[in-house]
């Protein structure tokens, strides 16, 4: 509780102790030579380095600031981004954000109604811009102003299949509402609709699924493929307690 931790030393381990001992040579005597570290750099938190951080991030952004952790993102972010009609209170947005911010998505945008459920993002909208389009012609103004195509994701006529459409390095993947899909004003206004192929029964996958693990890994594997990341202990200063 005082944030104290028992070493114990020995040829043998006390029985119960075995993770907070080391092994000394039996016969042998011993001196300890203690170097002790404590993390100065700015983006720690320090009530996190006190209490613990039970947040779900990666290592590296263990007892990060949240500030920080944002801050570090927006260093690494990739062009696409992200956009879901919301004209339902759909349920899967959350996950969708969720998502968007493991593949560390550059923008969520939020399309029609401003107010979603965010129980599925698990904390991670602190974390991934997520901003809000009153509809989809706000949506299409504001991609034209930035030069970025809108690509809709849907199984309608004309679509095509996603693995061999030839993605933009830049872009928005528009998708629609659970169930109804996508509106006809948002067909009407993107520049292409491709297709996630199935080979089953269903006619469609859920919506959170195709905008995270189908749609975004496509884009990895088509435009830029994914460079193993260091998330290891030792590529950032970090306080491992226990």
């Amino acid at each position: 509780a005082d944030g104290s931790v028992d070493i114990y030393f020995g040829p043998r381990a006390p029985a119960g102790k075995e993770k907070n001992w080391l092994q000394t040579v039996p016969g042998k005597g011993w001196f300890a030579c203690l170097r002790l570290y404590g993390p100065t750099e700015p983006w720690f938190d320090p009530e996190l380095l006190a209490a613990g951080d039970t947040r779900n991030v990666i290592d590296r952004y263990r007892y990060w600031r949240m500030d920080a952790i944002v801050a570090d993102l927006d260093t690494k972010r990739h062009p696409f981004h992200v956009a879901i009609e919301n004209w339902q209170h759909d349920m899967n947005i959350g996950s969708i954000v969720r998502s968007a911010n493991a593949f560390a998505a550059d923008t969520v945008h939020i399309v029609g109604r401003r107010r979603w459920n965010k129980r599925g993002a698990m904390v991670t909208d602190r974390y991934q811009h997520v901003e809000h389009r009153e509809d989809v012609a706000a949506l299409v103004a504001w991609a034209a102003e930035a030069g970025i195509p809108i690509i809709a994701i849907d199984n309608v006529p004309g679509c095509v299949p996603m693995e061999t459409f030839d993605w933009p390095e830049r872009c928005v993947m528009l998708f629609g509402q659970e169930g109804p899909g996508l509106t006809d004003e948002a067909i009407a206004a993107v520049e292409a609709v491709v297709e996630i192929t199935q080979y089953g029964s269903t006619r469609s996958i859920n919506a959170s699924a195709a905008a995270s693990g189908v749609a975004n890994r496509v884009w990895f594997t088509r435009v830029q493929p994914c460079e193993a990341k260091d998330t290891s202990a030792s590529s950032v200063a970090k306080l491992n307690p226990g």
